[in-house]
């Protein structure tokens, strides 16, 4: 199969021109998107075969980026196949002397192999991660395929192979099933190419990484830059920081192996007058835009090296008294659970725009945030959020099984989901396990604790500049949010478990609302923000005749739409929650609590959605300034 590629854009305001990578832009990048060849491997003899030099394999086309078990990829063959191969022949430009190319794949499930012309390009293990290929060597290389000439120039060829073992649960999978079908909570398979390829021209040595970290009461903003290589000799890093026609910030520093860091002062953040119109929120979502470059001296006057585009937001991410606080202030957080999933392409989105519609989804039926569940979500998803205003908290997708391997995978790739993503303004809260998964015994077993604790503290060593909630739901052992799960049917079961701090204390204490401990024993929540970070999940379905579930029941939208009321009702009138995260955004397979069905549409008018919601909106600020102290006040009470 051969495609011809297409010149993307380097701007952000058109859905389809989204860079795959928005905040590491360069304006010459090609999207190998489309059709490729595709083989299925089920008796893993590619290898011995040699299919990396041969297309005899390769006997139908897939979609890229789409998984082959779903209908997007035009494969839509969701049984067992642990092993596939991918093989595009497209038109690539060798580069001139002094520059590289680099191939980029935003995510391969699980593990991925890649050729140019039959050479070896590199492995990649890691199922929601990006990775990049330096194939310049490749392109002028002598394999075992040879290059074709071609209307365009040469033409080469890229072979990936593609390796998810569906009963692997060591393996960080989310919600993806292990079995045939798709039971309980765990949906369809996604295995192999899911998120852009394409290719890049680059310097030689160029900026290969680049972090933000906004310190918003220093008045300033930490760049990290990292390099391709050591450079031949001492270089300059610009840096660039504007908002709209304002020039914010320019600054020179000075690099001389391959990464630097410096503090760039903002003057105007200093400004007590001036930071109100320059800090990030989700009710006005200020972006900087920034842009990095690397000079070398003696190449003349400017010597302009490498260029990249990026931007940032000012904002703090913190807790204190009970509270979570966005820039220094407590922020009541109105979150949905969002699992990024879809019918027709399951986790990848169905095109660039869906995840703009997604955000706006969530913003429009009164949510201020959101929490990506079990999964690490598209790049292009975070930009939207950065840009429209809407709170994240970045989960990592979790592994089943606990041993050695799990461990190393599990750590390996969160480290490369926190340094992806930690620059997002978006992203405020970090989640590295879900309800004790892949550590179902850790009340008893220390070794399951460990992990959630190491995770916690690795987590804060990484990224310090955010909240950390080591095992969301229960069994709580190393958090700065204490974050309780509970479906019970009724506003007043939540009303008896969260109305007051002595309420929660009991629940913490001595409750099991999901029949676990929400506390491990030696554990102090002391005054970190108590949320109640999944509930409701009630069901509603559109077509009678469907046969999905959820975590109570409604047979009718006037029904649902109270039942709904009544929960979100519940959890708003409480004195001591810091916020919640409802269940969920929208149908995913059989489970049909959404508020959405699978196809985004609203079950009940999204107007009395925003409404119910809302209402936080309007209660919470004012209150929300005497809250910790009641609390505070309502604990010291109940301990005595």
């Amino acid at each position: 199969m051969s495609v011809k590629p297409v010149v993307g854009s380097a701007e952000g305001t058109d859905p389809e021109s989204v860079h795959p990578r928005p905040q590491l832009v360069r304006p010459d990048w090609t999207d190998l998107c489309g059709e490729w060849g595709f083989a299925y491997d089920d008796d893993n003899v590619g290898l011995t075969e040699r299919w990396q030099e041969s297309d005899k394999p390769f006997d139908r086309a897939i979609t890229v980026p789409y998984p082959p078990e779903s209908a997007r990829s035009g494969v839509h063959d969701p049984a067992y196949h642990p092993v596939v191969w991918y093989r595009l022949e497209t038109a690539v430009a060798t580069p001139p002397a002094g520059e590289r190319l680099l191939l980029h794949f935003g995510a391969v499930d699980y593990r991925a192999t890649v050729w140019v012309d039959g050479l070896l390009v590199g492995h990649h293990e890691g199922g929601h991660t990006p990775f990049a290929f330096d194939v310049t060597d490749a392109l002028n290389g002598t394999g075992a395929t040879s290059p074709l000439d071609g209307p365009d120039g040469d033409r080469h060829v890229l072979v990936v192979r593609a390796e998810d073992r569906p009963t692997d649960v060591t393996q960080p999978r989310g919600k993806q099933d292990w079995q045939a079908e798709p039971h309980a909570i765990w949906y369809h398979r996604t295995t192999g190419i899911w998120q852009p390829v394409w290719l890049e021209h680059v310097p030689a040595t160029h900026v290969s990484d680049l972090q933000w970290t906004p310190e918003v009461d220093a008045g300033r903003v930490r760049v990290e830059v990292r390099l391709s290589t050591v450079p031949a000799r001492p270089l300059t890093v610009a840096v660039h920081l504007w908002l709209g026609d304002e020039v914010l910030a320019e600054q020179r520093f000075r690099v001389e192996d391959d990464h630097a860091v410096a503090d760039v002062a903002i003057p105007a953040l200093r400004n007590g007058q001036d930071e109100g119109r320059l800090l990030w929120s989700p009710e006005q979502p200020t972006l900087v835009q920034a842009r990095v470059e690397l000079h070398d001296g003696a190449r003349g006057e400017d010597g302009l090296v490498d260029g990249v585009d990026s931007y940032l937001g000012l904002r703090s991410a913190d807790i204190g008294d009970g509270r979570f606080l966005l820039n220094g202030h407590p922020y009541y957080v109105r979150s949905v659970l969002e699992q990024g999933y879809w019918p027709e392409s399951h986790l990848a989105a169905p095109d660039p725009d869906a995840l703009r519609r997604e955000a706006e989804l969530v913003k429009g039926l009164g949510f201020n945030a959101v929490r990506i569940h079990q999964k690490v979500e598209d790049p292009r998803f975070l930009y939207w959020c950065d840009r429209l205003g809407l709170l994240v908290w970045g989960e990592m997708a979790n592994a089943y099984e606990f041993g050695p391997i799990a461990v190393e995978r599990l750590t390996r790739e969160w480290l490369d989901v926190v340094r992806r993503d930690r620059s997002h303004p978006c992203v405020v809260t970090w989640v590295p396990i879900n309800e004790s998964w892949g550590i179902q015994h850790a009340s008893s077993q220390p070794a399951q604790r460990s992990l959630s604790e190491s995770l916690y503290h690795l987590t804060k060593a990484l990224d310090p500049s955010r909240p950390v909630l080591a095992n969301d739901g229960w069994e709580h052992s190393g958090s700065d949010i204490v974050g309780v799960h509970d479906y019970a049917p009724r506003g007043d079961d939540l009303r008896e478990r969260y109305s007051d701090a002595a309420a929660v204390e009991h629940t913490m204490r001595a409750g099991r609302p999901a029949m676990r401990p929400v506390l491990l024993s030696g554990f102090e929540p002391g005054d970190r923000p108590v949320m109640l970070t999944e509930f409701g999940g009630v069901r509603y379905s559109l077509d009678p005749g469907d046969d999905g579930w959820g975590y109570s029941q409604s047979s009718t939208e006037q029904e649902y739409a109270e039942r709904l009321a009544e929960l979100v009702d519940a959890v708003l009138d409480s004195r001591a929650l810091a916020g919640f995260c409802y269940t969920q955004l929208t149908d995913t397979e059989q489970e049909q609590n959404g508020l959405l069905t699978a196809d985004r549409r609203p079950k009940i008018p999204a107007a009395q959605v925003r409404e119910i919601i809302g209402r936080a909106a309007r209660s919470m600020p004012l209150e929300a300034l005497t809250r910790p102290t009641e609390r505070g006040q309502e604990a010291a009470s109940a301990k005595e």
